[in-house]
């Protein structure tokens, strides 16, 4: 999938694949484009990297607070947005998971900009170069127009869309620590396209024992 000819041809993915065990949807989004259409035009980037954030039994998890004003959207249904607001400067984009009410989504922290490059440029003045458009989860937010307004809002129709794209086999996936947490660092829950140069430089803690889904 490289460019918008191919996006056109692309299958949305549906509010059932996200209405899994959250580590899974997390590796299956490895691939998969994420595209935000606004006034300004549309904006679309492979995703890169993802982490998984469980539910209410994950201390690093929003979902630890209950269902307040500001987690609202993270308790589902799944295949919505829920977006917030952090260190007062940057959106974050996740994609919810599992079933209404239980609390958990995938982080998507980098993105490899496929469409609308020149509109991501204008966004992000203060990048260096295109490898800094999109590599880490409030650049790309800023890159592709994405903010509060969106959150809660369906993946399966624009604004705001996940497509399928290529697949990405295990031997092209690293799975390491989360980046920037202080509960559960070392839960191994951070999904990334191995040797990718859109894959944002945070240092992730040591990698711990896999933990299971509480589904079913």
């Amino acid at each position: 999938m490289t460019g918008p000819p191919a996006l056109r041809r692309a299958r949305v993915l549906p509010a059932s694949f996200y209405d899994r065990p959250t580590e899974q949807v997390a590796r299956d989004l490895l691939g998969a484009v994420l595209e935000c259409t606004t006034p300004d035009g549309v904006a679309s980037g492979r995703i890169v990297e993802t982490e998984a954030y469980l539910g209410p039994d994950d201390p690093a998890c929003h979902a630890v607070a209950g269902r307040t004003r500001r987690t609202w959207h993270l308790h589902g249904p799944p295949g919505i947005a829920y977006i917030y607001f952090v260190y007062g400067a940057h959106w974050c984009f996740n994609a919810v998971t599992r079933e209404e009410g239980h609390g958990s989504a995938v982080l998507v922290r980098a993105l490899e900009p496929v469409a609308g490059l020149a509109l991501m440029r204008a966004r992000r003045p203060a990048a260096r170069n295109d490898l800094q458009l999109t590599n880490g989860p409030g650049k790309l937010c800023q890159a592709l127009g994405i903010d509060g307004a969106l959150d809660g809002v369906r993946l399966d129709r624009p604004p705001l869309r996940v497509l399928a794209g290529d697949p990405v086999g295990d031997r092209d996936v690293e799975v390491t620590a989360r980046i920037g947490v202080t509960q559960a660092a070392d839960w191994p829950l951070r999904w990334l396209v191995r040797g990718n140069p859109y894959v944002s430089a945070g240092r992730p803690g040591k990698p711990g024992r896999t933990r299971r889904s509480r589904s079913g």
